[in-house]
């Protein structure tokens, strides 16, 4: 491969290190200088972990009751995965919940109904820049899923390199459609790219969720274990992972995923746009009083 291909590829990588993103008033990266993590960071919302043997991080999500993903759920998040990205002994993360029988039921309905438009942009935004990171980072990401993981936290998986899922009556997918909402060009893109466009369109016009042997069959996920056993497989395929030239890697996935990623980078301003009139249409938001009228009447 050409020396001017290798510096086309690893270019991408370089300028997504040295973009400054703000969240809620804190620079997350300042000109590409990398914050230490000689400490591990435990938040109410998740705990960052890292094995200073392994070079493998571990971000545990343990945000009650659900993992939902709020605007302060996703600033944690993305300053958890900055700080792992730019911590240079740190060469995998596994992305776990520490909730029982959830990954993450995905984004919070309470952000987007009779929403503020401020914070619902905020939100939005937060999201995108957490997906981007997570999609594009330079470590080798494992999703270890111990229970459901519909919309937002299929999406966070499919994000990842490798996905590791429990066995048992457990749901994955994106099914958006189902609460009246239509899935954002990146949630399709990441989807397609991890089970093929056929399966894709029919997945997400019928807002199907896959069980644990249907996700393997398809694509969605890639291995299945028991429950009590999710993160130690994650760890233990991490390592075959890790045994990859790193450049070589880095290279290879920015090559397929790269070019995903820049239709969001382009297109942000107006996805939020897009977004922002969509959830705030009359029918939309009556489709998620409905919704959390009826989460209100199964809790009593």
């Amino acid at each position: 491969m050409a020396v001017r291909t290798l510096l086309g590829l690893l270019r991408p990588w370089q300028q997504f290190r040295t973009t400054i993103i703000t969240l809620r008033g804190k620079t997350l990266v300042e000109h590409g200088c990398a914050r230490s993590m000689s400490t591990d960071t435990t938040t109410d919302n998740l705990t960052l972990s890292l094995d200073s043997k392994t070079g493998i991080a571990t971000l545990e999500m343990h945000r009650k009751p659900v993992n939902g993903l709020n605007l302060e759920m996703l600033t944690d998040l993305n300053i958890a995965l900055e700080k792992a990205e730019n911590e240079k002994s740190c060469k995998g993360l596994v992305l776990t919940s520490g909730l029982p029988k959830i990954f993450s039921a995905g984004l919070d309905i309470l952000e987007m109904y009779q929403p503020k438009p401020e914070r619902l942009a905020e939100f939005w935004r937060t999201l995108q820049n957490m997906w981007m990171r997570l999609y594009g980072s330079r470590l080798v990401t494992i999703a270890a899923i111990a229970g459901h993981s519909p919309a937002g936290g299929c999406l966070m998986a499919m994000s990842c390199d490798y996905r590791v899922m429990a066995t048992g009556k457990y749901a994955i997918g994106l099914n958006e459609t189902l609460l009246g909402i239509v899935a954002p060009f990146w949630f399709r893109d990441t989807m397609v790219n991890t089970i093929g466009h056929r399966e894709t369109e029919r997945a997400l016009q019928l807002g199907h969720l896959y069980g644990a042997d249907e996700a393997l069959k398809v694509g969605l996920v890639d291995h299945l274990c028991d429950q009590e056993e999710v993160v130690k497989a994650a760890t233990e395929e991490m390592s075959r992972w890790l045994k990859v030239n790193a450049v070589a890697r880095q290279l290879s996935k920015s090559a397929m995923r790269q070019a995903t990623i820049d239709k969001l980078v382009v297109r942000q301003e107006q996805d939020i746009e897009d977004f922002m009139t969509f959830v705030q249409r009359d029918a939309v938001q009556k489709a998620l009083g409905f919704y959390l009228q009826s989460l209100r009447e199964k809790r009593g």
